[in-house]
């Protein structure tokens, strides 16, 4: 009696630990393909390897220049020295290396872009896959809603919220995840409606499988690379509406980014006194990451989308 049951149980393990081993081979194989198709993107390699150097750069700031730099009473420069020997991109106003205030301000301004977007697309996927695949008045509700957000113009109302909220780094995040949802989930939506109508999951509703299965393991599968492809575009957007919120006053005090170092820049005169030290690296550093971040978006645009690559 043991042993009939016991049989039955063993032969659905095994398998469903083949089926693991065959997804985990079909995933292996669709990853070489896809990055055997990125490879061929040259502006998508140069921005890769951009991104790469801006974020080891990022991540080894603590390394390669001490925090007390950062200190205001522990500067030594002058005044808006010009770069020199020590001080190779120059000094503010308090007599801080721009040089260390650049890197060290590369590691919050990439923070804040990229854990806004992981938010919005985290809120944009799960309305728009819902709102896809449910349908009916939640769907229309989701919808109407992200229109609404898609008309009002970011900016604006970001730095109204920050107003009322006040400014730290979490508002800041909360703020930019909030004005970036929507385009998240209309493209989500549009795609989860063109899978819904494929034989598969046709196949998934007549064998009885509820909303939970058909979302995560038919649907959600389906709309990631497309997903993944939008947050790379998200992220360049995320890191412009930080610096532009941080140039305006509106970003954290007790921190630096390369926003913020624009905003001290703009107040102690850098212009009028032909300061171009204090406001080129920044400014640089802004264009480059966001330069990266687009070749990478339109290089992964072009792996998803064969006609993006010629192919027929």
């Amino acid at each position: 009696m043991t042993s009939t049951t016991a049989s039955p149980r063993a032969l659905h393990l095994s398998s469903k630990r083949a089926r693991r081993k065959l997804a985990r081979a079909r995933r292996r194989r669709s990853f070489a393909r896809s990055w055997t198709a990125y490879r061929s993107q040259r502006t998508g390699m140069v921005g890769l390897v951009l991104l790469g150097a801006i974020v080891v750069l990022a991540i080894g700031a603590p390394i390669l220049i001490d925090e007390s730099q950062l200190s205001v009473t522990q500067a030594t420069g002058g005044r808006m020295e010009p770069p020199s020997a020590a001080y190779p991109l120059g000094t503010d106003e308090t007599g801080r290396s721009i040089l260390a205030l650049t890197l060290w301000g590369s590691r919050l301004s990439l923070l804040i872009g990229l854990t806004a977007t992981v938010v919005a697309i985290l809120i944009g996927t799960a309305i728009g896959v819902t709102s896809g695949h449910i349908g009916g008045w939640y769907g229309w509700i989701a919808l109407r809603i992200s229109d609404w957000f898609m008309v009002l113009p970011s900016l604006v109302v970001a730095i109204a919220l920050l107003a009322v909220l006040g400014r730290s780094m979490a508002t800041t995040i909360t703020v930019i995840a909030l004005v970036s949802w929507s385009g998240t989930t209309r493209l989500v939506r549009a795609q989860t409606l063109t899978v819904q109508a494929r034989p598969y999951l046709e196949r998934a509703r007549a064998l009885g499988a509820g909303h939970w299965h058909q979302m995560t393991k038919h649907i959600l599968p389906n709309v990631l690379p497309l997903v993944l492809a939008s947050a790379t575009l998200l992220v360049p957007s995320a890191i412009l509406m930080e610096s532009s919120l941080a140039w305006l006053g509106l970003g954290d005090p007790s921190v630096v980014s390369w926003g913020s170092i624009l905003n001290r820049a703009s107040d102690n005169g850098a212009v009028s006194a032909h300061a171009w030290w204090y406001l080129l690296p920044p400014g640089l550093a802004i264009l480059i990451v966001v330069l990266a971040f687009m070749m990478c978006g339109r290089a992964l645009e072009a792996v998803f989308n064969p006609r993006l690559r010629g192919e027929r």
